[in-house]
């Protein structure tokens, strides 16, 4: 099967126009941040994020398929003071354009950068908002289990009454866990906390996440073969991890240097992947 990566210079507002309906399996984006990355991207001010976000996820929407999912990356900021609302006022928005607002992921980032301010301690974590067009959307969610973990050796080795049922909590606060359903699990199903680093070289981007970060939402949203898209792009994180997952991929970035950058990097390792070919189908005769 041959995998298509296509990488697009441009304005995503109107280059997602150009794309099919219902044509888009999985969207993982990042956009500029409320008034970050000025000099790249020209920064928006919190007030007018939502305004200058509706109509990308309006499109969006068009593009996804029915069984597809998004996942937005993005963070308030702080404002006089206060952090800004504008994050759960584009949730308002685009429930009101047809997304559901079906789950919200947290990216717990490991080694945050150090910060002294005196009225809050440092960012350690980001948002990961998962929309959907409808209720029936493909999800894989054995593909991003985890083991699970030292702590079953000591607590399932001898098991009281209440282990053995859904039992009332003591305390009130509802039904306790049916502990001995975790006996004989080798795997568990994760949490919606992702403990990811943050990446340690910037490939020219001033906000690169970790390749691990769509890896896990790749896997967990779609199969061999679908499309996958960045309509923010930068150095091409998503669309690297799309491939290595043999997954189709479009991109897109309104900066030449980027897209260049990225085409660059999918023609080297095309190449590369041709070579290994020819290689092992000489060895093979």
């Amino acid at each position: 099967m041959e995998i298509l990566t296509e990488v697009i210079m441009g304005d995503c507002t109107e280059k997602l126009k150009k794309l099919d309906e219902n044509s888009i399996d999985f969207i993982f984006t990042s956009p500029p941040y409320a008034d970050a990355r000025k000099r790249t991207y020209g920064g928006i001010h919190p007030d007018k994020y939502v305004y200058w976000f509706l109509p990308i996820s309006e499109q969006l929407l068009r593009v996804l398929k029915p069984t597809g999912t998004f996942i937005l990356n993005i963070k308030e900021r702080v404002l006089n003071g206060e952090r800004h609302t504008y994050v759960l006022e584009l949730i308002m928005e685009m429930k009101k354009q047809g997304w559901l607002w079906t789950e919200e992921f947290v990216w717990h980032k490991k080694n945050c950068y150090p910060g002294k301010w005196p009225n809050r301690f440092r960012d350690a974590w980001e948002r990961l908002l998962q929309f959907n067009k409808t209720k029936k959307f493909k999800m894989f969610q054995d593909n991003v289990m985890v083991p699970v973990g030292n702590w079953a050796e000591t607590r399932l080795r001898k098991l009281s009454e209440t282990d053995l049922k859904r039992d009332i909590s003591r305390v009130g606060s509802g039904f306790g866990k049916n502990v001995s359903n975790w006996m004989g699990r080798d795997k568990v199903y994760p949490t919606n906390v992702l403990y990811m680093a943050t990446q340690c070289y910037n490939k020219k981007h001033s906000a690169v996440f970790p390749e691990s970060l769509p890896e896990w939402f790749i896997k967990l949203f779609t199969e061999v073969g679908d499309w996958v898209l960045d309509p923010f792009m930068g150095s091409g994180t998503t669309l690297r991890v799309a491939k290595s997952l043999a997954r189709n991929s479009i991109g897109i970035d309104i900066e030449a240097e980027y897209c260049d950058m990225v085409r660059r990097e999918i023609k080297g390792k095309q190449l590369l992947l041709c070579e290994n070919r020819k290689s092992y189908e000489a060895n093979k005769h």
